[in-house]
């Protein structure tokens, strides 16, 4: 939710000084996004069409993967195994047999990498027990995202029987950013080429940005025949992240081109501001066994400014001049809360560092002894 609220907050300022930024200029495809990893939204052009994502759709597959890994129901070694409907698929795939077994790391190597869709399914069907499970899984999660104008119906992006998943750049651009909170993926996505099954089937990445653009770390391409080329593109320079849509692109070109732009345009104008090290200064603790506790952020302490405004950004600590003991690691004791031209950006929970304990009579005692004579009790 706070990233949310951050995330408001920032479309505010940004809206309200939107003359101030230049022009991106003209794009090929029909709809483009442009995020901050941390869920801000920086461009967007046509934004809300529904079209077809093709294997864009992955990014969702590999997001609940992700979290399932996360909550420790599956981890990489877990085994993997191809059903005869998994092994069905048609389109990219690295012909998965029925009753094969790979290690979930495999699998998502040949998703990331290879777009293989049998192994979408797979993996699908093990997380939920069937597909069409799954696919459950992956509306729900849409919409705990925030995404109103996707429908999953199947774990790889291929065309139904009647049937088309349908999403805009806005939601695949907040998916991309979920899936981000997860680096681990990255491991994935950014690899150009590697192999499976003991090296006997190679992989190369189907996008080709890896190695034209600078910092870029993933996250996954698409093509359908009846809307063009899709792509969402992740990048990162000196400390900002950047998520980057583009959908029914006319051609591969196209679709790199825009890419490019969105992407280049946010690492041209905006930068990743975080609040300084100060803000987690210990505080006094009094009946404690430690004289202060020092303090963390908690939560997401990024926020994504226009260059120009950077000057202007103040972060005022509220915080109690002492705590009193005891205090719990992780107790919230206060709020850092960063402001620019009266906006308020964001707010920051600050959190105890560690535990201190309440001193006892005895270490009262202690404590009196040493003062009067300067020996141990």
């Amino acid at each position: 939710m706070k990233k949310l609220v951050c995330a408001a907050a920032m479309l505010g300022l940004l809206l309200m000084n939107a003359a101030a930024l230049p022009e991106l200029g003209a794009l090929h495809a029909k709809s483009a996004a442009l995020y901050a990893a941390n869920g801000q939204e920086l461009y967007v052009s046509n934004a809300d069409e529904k079209l077809q994502p093709a294997s864009v759709t992955k990014i969702m597959t590999m997001l609940l993967a992700m979290e399932a890994l996360e909550r420790g129901e599956v981890t990489l070694d877990t085994m993997i195994t191809g059903s005869e409907h998994a092994c069905s698929m048609g389109g990219t795939q690295i012909w998965l047999e029925p009753g094969e077994q790979l290690t979930l790391d495999e699998m998502l190597k040949a998703i990331a990498v290879g777009s293989a869709n049998d192994c979408a399914v797979a993996v699908a069907e093990h997380l939920a027990g069937t597909e069409a499970a799954f696919v459950e899984r992956m509306n729900a999660r849409a919409r705990e995202l925030g995404c109103t104008g996707t429908t999953f119906i199947n774990a790889n992006g291929l065309d139904g029987e009647g049937e088309r998943t349908l999403t805009t750049a806005r939601d695949l651009a907040l998916i991309s950013c979920e899936l981000l909170r997860h680096p681990k993926i990255l491991d994935y996505t950014g690899i150009w080429m590697d192999s499976i099954r003991g090296g006997k089937f190679a992989l190369a990445n189907t996008n080709k940005m890896l190695r034209s653009y600078k910092g870029l770390t993933g996250l996954k391409t698409g093509y359908i025949r009846e809307t063009g080329f899709c792509i969402s593109a992740s990048a990162e320079r000196e400390g900002l992240s950047l998520v980057a849509v583009v959908m029914a692109a006319p051609t591969k070109e196209d679709r790199m081109a825009d890419a490019a732009a969105l992407l280049n345009y946010g690492f041209a104008n905006f930068t990743a501001w975080t609040p300084s090290e100060e803000s987690c200064a210990a505080v006094p603790v009094t009946l404690g066994r430690a004289d202060t506790v020092a303090l963390r952020m908690e939560g997401d302490s990024v926020c994504v400014l226009e260059k120009s405004a950077v000057s202007t950004v103040e972060a005022e600590r509220r915080v109690p001049e002492s705590l009193t003991a005891p205090v719990e690691e992780g107790q919230q004791v206060g709020e850092l809360i960063v402001r620019t031209g009266g906006e308020t950006l964001l707010t920051v929970p600050l959190c105890a560092a560690e535990s201190v304990e309440a001193v006892t009579v005895f270490d009262l005692f202690g404590r009196f002894v040493r003062s009067v004579t300067g020996t141990e009790a």
